[in-house]
């Protein structure tokens, strides 16, 4: 048994509609390694439900995996709000979603992040047009889904996970959606190690992600950590 396995067997069992994610993902989506997994879900869910967030905010869906996982955190009049930038994915990431109960808690939105974000941010009217929405806006960071939810910041909890190219972008964006003592979680921090291996000094992805640990190494408005779990995964407070 590897230490790995010696970790999964004695963690939590994942529910048994993420299992049936995992391996649908597996055979039927490329790139099935950017799945959270069985311990990060855990993790996900157990910092969920120690944070007890109302409102979560995810950048990069995926198959749906991670933004069940952090549902679970949520309180009955909870929201969780994912956004997606692979329209390709949509139809596999409602019918996960639809698997669990808890997939009535979250509103997928299929936009670019940056796009959404900067919108959300300045009540603009593209944020329904790119999305396809159809309603009107209450304030300057709401809006209504096709389902009827209020989508509205403050966010108590954001999970980046999307293009790690653009994770200063995404801080700086969700930085006014987060109360002070919120939390943001940011994941694929350690990059395979390739953060600290000269061999990917021109890659873009590990640059990125390089100057995205610089930035909050440097940044007072946050205090953080990383923690060397499967990709590396950041927990950063906003402070200030």
């Amino acid at each position: 048994m590897s230490l790995d396995d010696y970790i999964i067997t004695h963690s939590s069992p994942e529910p048994e509609y993420l299992e049936a994610i995992t391996r649908a993902t597996h055979i039927h989506v490329l790139n099935p390694h950017m799945l959270s997994g069985h311990v990060q879900g855990r993790v996900l869910s157990m910092l969920s439900r120690m944070i007890q967030p109302k409102r979560i905010l995810e950048l990069g869906t995926f198959t749906g995996y991670s933004a069940l996982c952090l549902a679970e955190g949520l309180p009955e009049d909870g929201r969780l709000v994912t956004i997606e930038h692979n329209d390709e994915l949509e139809s596999t990431i409602r019918r996960n979603l639809d698997l669990s109960p808890l997939g009535s808690k979250i509103d997928l939105i299929i936009a670019d992040a940056k796009e959404y974000l900067t919108a959300l941010q300045s009540n603009s009217a593209a944020i329904l047009q790119h999305s396809g929405l159809s309603a009107q806006q209450s304030n300057s960071a709401a809006v209504l889904q096709p389902s009827g939810h209020q989508i509205e910041a403050p966010f108590d909890l954001v999970f980046i996970d999307a293009d790690k190219r653009e994770y200063c972008d995404y801080l700086n964006l969700v930085y006014p959606l987060v109360p002070v003592g919120g939390f943001i979680l940011a994941d694929n921090t350690l990059w395979d190690g390739h953060v600290i291996d000269s061999a990917y000094d021109r890659d873009k992805q590990t640059l990125g992600l390089r100057a995205f640990n610089d930035q909050l190494k440097e940044d007072d408005r946050f205090e953080q950590v990383i923690l060397p779990l499967r990709d590396g995964l950041t927990i950063i407070r906003k402070t200030r």
